[in-house]
Parts: structure tokens; C-alpha cells; sequence
């Protein structure tokens, strides 16, 4: 009888410790760098398309979602304009605004540049000191200005190289709980690759197969002091493919999904006594760790870091990956009905909401607009709207170039 009591003794108390590590294992460990706006999505095609583009077909926000595509526009020269309120259900005055542009290039239209500016106002904010009395108002705004260029290497494989200046001021100098201010700056750039077929095939049905990658925000950390430690911005891996239906003369469907990572350290579990005070290496005097990778490191060391260093071990690592899927649908290419859901894990920041959006293309111009609701209560994305106008230099011409009666 003793040893049945000691057995459902040691049984309950392994169960209890797995349990106690599961939840350890799943609390909340999300990574933050700084100037996230750089990876929100600023036009509403793929707004309403869960936030996946990375494979889509090229248009005028290509700079943003995989800078490789701009060379497979069927279009020579095309521009968008993009406004989104953001945070609505927190703030009334935030909003993104972004302008992307491309021009192919060379006799057969291999080459292509582009560039994009982005711009993240923060709205109205009142500083106050550690009493509480006001020390001035600022408004917070963050930009950033991005070139890049883009070669076919291939008749159906692209790459491309982007260059961006990031500009984030969001104190305005003024002094924060007594330290001195400035505005953030840092140099980014972006890696991609795009590879489509036109002539796939399917369980024999012809469809159009696109493969994307971009790895972007490769670049210098980021500080808004002298003397603070230096934040990471977004390095992000995204890599994702299209697939295109054509249903017959007049209907398309396409379906779309991206994975989404970021290329930075995952935040370590520091060690505690056991009080829950942190514990200092006495040599170093930094926080000892008690189970991850330090996360101060080089920004390519970081990089390649970030595949193998969450506490949590593989599982871990997988929780980070966030997936968007998409799905098209256009009739007779000039309308176009869009629906897309964007998961990411509860304890990488809980970001769970399906999209909707549609598209109308005219002879010049086009315009999309997309909505998100959110699937988790109070969230801050919840009804999201976004605005875009793309506008068509070549249909511009040929209007133009049409003799009158």
C-alpha cells in the first residue's frame, strides 16, 4: 500500500511540474523592437487580404511587400496612394499615409525601380512631468523613404535590392523622466526574390504559380537617447507563394498565404532568487539567464539567433511564426472581391482578425478599400479601415492620345 501511495505520489507531483512548465513555457514572450510601423500593412488590396502579398501579382505597393515583383508589372509606370486610420479604438488621431511608386526600365523591360514613403502620425500628445504638470505638446510622427531596384534574372526569376532612411522623433527633445531626447534614426535594406509561372499546372488544370521572399529592415539599431540602450527595428522574413485560378474569360480566383518572421532575439528568461529579485553575474554585472540567449548582440548575430534562441525551445520558435492567407476573386478585371485572416499566437502578441475589401478599376485609376475585425475581444485593430488609389500612366496615355472628332 506504501509503495502504491508512494508511486501516485511521484505521478502527481512529475504531472504537476510538467504542468507548472507548460505554463512557463506559454506565458506571454513577445518580441517589441522599435518603429513596428515599418511592417504594417499600407495599402488596402492586401489589407483585406489578411496582410498577405509577398507572392501576389505586382502592383504599385510592390517597394513594400517584395520590391522583386516590380519588374513583372504588365503596366511600364504606375503610382498609389494609401491612408489608413489606425488604432481607432484607442486613439482618434492616428493614422498611416504611404505613396509607392515603380518604372520599368531597359529595351526589354528587364529592370525596374521604384520608391515608397511612408508616413506614421502618432496624433496630439501632451507631455507632463513626474508631478504630473504639462511641459509641452508634440505631435510624434515617424517616416521612412525607400529606393530599390529590380532585375529579372530570368524569364520567370526576379530579384531586388531596396535602400531606406527611417526617421522616428516621437518626444520632440523634450526631456523624459529627466533624460535628454532625440529623434531616432537608422538605414534599412531590404533583400527580395520572386519567381512566378504563368503556365503551371494543377490536378490538370492550368493555373499561375508565384513564389515570393523578402527579408527587410536589414539595418542599425535604433536609439532616442545618448546614452540608452539601443533597440532593434523589424527584421522580418516573410516568404509566401500565389496560386491563380483563371475560371474562364471573365473570373479569376487567387489564393494566397504568407509566413511571417521576425529576425530578432526573442527575450530570454532572466533567473530570480527566491524572493523574485534578479540574480547578477558577479563578474559582468549583467542579469544572469536562465534560460534563452543573451539578445545584446550584433545585428546579423541577432539575425541568425533568432532561429534557435526562445526559452521555450522549437515550440517556442514555431509560436513565432505568424501566417496570413488570402483569397481574390475578380470579374472581368475590373472588380475585384478580396477576404483574409491574419493569425499570430496568444503569447506573441495575440493579433487574430479576418479581412474584407474590393476594388473597382476604371480607365485610368482604380480604388480598393479594406476593413479588419478583429476575432479577440478589445482589440485595438478592430475596424480597421484603408483607403488606396493606384493610378495607370499607360491607360493615362493612350486617353490622352485618342483623336478627338
Amino acid at each position: 500500500m506504501k509503495k502504491i501511495f508512494l508511486v501516485a505520489i511521484i505521478t502527481y507531483s512529475a504531472t504537476l511540474a510538467n504542468a507548472q512548465e507548460k505554463r512557463s513555457i506559454l506565458q506571454l514572450n513577445t518580441i517589441t523592437t522599435a518603429v513596428p510601423f515599418l511592417l504594417i500593412a499600407p495599402d488596402s488590396r492586401h489589407g483585406a487580404l489578411g496582410d498577405a502579398g509577398v507572392a501576389s501579382s505586382p502592383d504599385a505597393n510592390s517597394m513594400h511587400w517584395n520590391a522583386a515583383k516590380m519588374v513583372f508589372n504588365e503596366k511600364e509606370m504606375g503610382i498609389s496612394i494609401s491612408y489608413s486610420p489606425w488604432l481607432r479604438e484607442l486613439v482618434k488621431d492616428i493614422n498611416l499615409s504611404y505613396v509607392g511608386f515603380y518604372k520599368k526600365l531597359g529595351k526589354n523591360d528587364d529592370q525596374a525601380i521604384g520608391a515608397s514613403l511612408r508616413y506614421f502620425s502618432l496624433g496630439d500628445i501632451k507631455f507632463t512631468n513626474e508631478v504630473g504638470d504639462p511641459i509641452g505638446d508634440f505631435n510624434p510622427a515617424e517616416w521612412a523613404f525607400d529606393l530599390g531596384y529590380s532585375r529579372k534574372l530570368g524569364d520567370r526569376f526576379s530579384m531586388a535590392l531596396s535602400g531606406r532612411y527611417i526617421y522616428s522623433n516621437l518626444t520632440g527633445g523634450i526631456d523624459v523622466a529627466g533624460q535628454n531626447t532625440k529623434a531616432g534614426t537608422s538605414f534599412a535594406a531590404d533583400v527580395s526574390a520572386f519567381y512566378t509561372n504563368p503556365e503551371a499546372n494543377l490536378f490538370g488544370e492550368d493555373v499561375i504559380f508565384n513564389l515570393g521572399l523578402n527579408i527587410s529592415n536589414i539595418g542599425a539599431k535604433i536609439s532616442y537617447t545618448d546614452d540608452a540602450i539601443k533597440d532593434y527595428i523589424p527584421i522580418n522574413m516573410k516568404i509566401g507563394q500565389a496560386l491563380t485560378f483563371e475560371l474562364d474569360d471573365y473570373n479569376s480566383l487567387t489564393l494566397l498565404t504568407d509566413f511571417n518572421k521576425l529576425l530578432v532575439p526573442t527575450p530570454p528568461v532572466y533567473a530570480t532568487d527566491d524572493s523574485g529579485l534578479p540574480i547578477f553575474d558577479p563578474v559582468t554585472g549583467e542579469r544572469e539567464i536562465e534560460s534563452g540567449k543573451d539578445p545584446d548582440v550584433p545585428i546579423v548575430t541577432g539575425m541568425f539567433q533568432s532561429f534557435g534562441d526562445a526559452p521555450g525551445g522549437f515550440s517556442e520558435e514555431l509560436r513565432e511564426i505568424n501566417i496570413s492567407a488570402g483569397l481574390e476573386y475578380w470579374y472581368n478585371k475590373q472588380f475585384a472581391a478580396r477576404f483574409g485572416y491574419f493569425h499570430e499566437h496568444a503569447t506573441k502578441g495575440n493579433r487574430k482578425f479576418f479581412t474584407v475589401g474590393a476594388g473597382l478599376k476604371l480607365s485610368v485609376f482604380s480604388i480598393d478599400f479594406s476593413y479588419l475585425f478583429s476575432t479577440v475581444a478589445r482589440n485595438p485593430l478592430a475596424n480597421t479601415l484603408r483607403f488606396s488609389l493606384k493610378f495607370d500612366f499607360d491607360d493615362f496615355k493612350k486617353q490622352n492620345n485618342q483623336p478627338t472628332n
